[in-house]
C-alpha cells in the first residue's frame, strides 16, 4: 500500500494545537486590554471582549500564552512532519529555543529591537516586532511556562503518535 503525504499528517495533533491557539486567543480577547494586543488594536472592527465578559483566566492568564504558544506550535509542527521520537524531540527543542529567545528578547529589548530589519515596517504582524520587544515584559514564570508547555507537548505527541500507530 502506498502511503501518501495526507496519510502521514496527524490530524489529532494538529487539532489539539489549533484548539490551544483558540484558547490562547480568548486570553487576549477577554482578559487583556485591547491596546496591548496587536491583532485587536489593529483590527478594523472592535473585537475585544475585555470590558464585556468577566475575566476568565485570572492571574494564570499572564503566563498561559507562553505555555499555549509553544505547546500548540509543537503539536501543529509534529502533526505535519511524520518522524520518530528523535525528530519529535528536535521539534520540541527547536520551538522551546525560539520561544525562549523571544522571551529573553523582551529582557534585552534594546539589543533585540536594534537587530530588527527596516523592511519589517509596513508588513502586517512583522511591523509589530519592535513594539513586542520594547513594550513586552520579561518574566521568569513565562520561561517556566515555556518549559512546561514543551514537556507536555512532547508527551502529547508520543501519546497521539502511539494511538495512530495502533489504529
Amino acid at each position: 500500500m502506498r502511503i501518501t503525504t495526507l496519510n502521514k499528517i496527524n490530524w489529532v495533533q494538529i487539532s489539539i494545537g489549533v484548539v490551544g491557539l483558540v484558547v490562547g486567543s480568548l486570553i487576549y480577547l477577554i482578559d487583556r486590554p485591547p491596546d496591548q494586543t496587536y491583532f485587536i488594536y489593529s483590527s478594523p472592527i472592535n473585537i475585544s471582549l475585555s470590558n464585556i465578559i468577566p475575566t476568565l483566566f485570572a492571574s494564570i492568564g499572564n503566563s498561559l500564552p507562553a505555555f499555549i504558544h509553544v505547546f500548540s506550535f509543537i503539536l501543529i509542527t509534529a502533526g505535519l512532519i511524520f518522524c520518530n521520537k528523535r525528530g519529535y524531540f528536535i521539534i520540541c527543542l527547536s520551538w522551546f529555543l525560539v520561544d525562549c529567545a523571544f522571551e529573553l528578547g523582551q529582557k534585552f529589548n534594546t539589543w533585540s529591537s536594534s537587530i530588527i530589519p527596516n523592511w519589517f515596517t509596513g508588513i502586517p504582524f512583522l511591523e509589530n516586532t519592535e513594539n513586542y520587544f520594547l513594550q513586552g515584559t520579561f518574566d521568569f514564570i513565562d520561561l517556566a511556562a515555556i518549559a512546561l508547555g514543551t514537556v507536555i507537548a512532547y508527551f502529547a505527541i508520543l501519546t497521539t503518535s502511539k494511538r495512530r500507530e495502533t489504529a
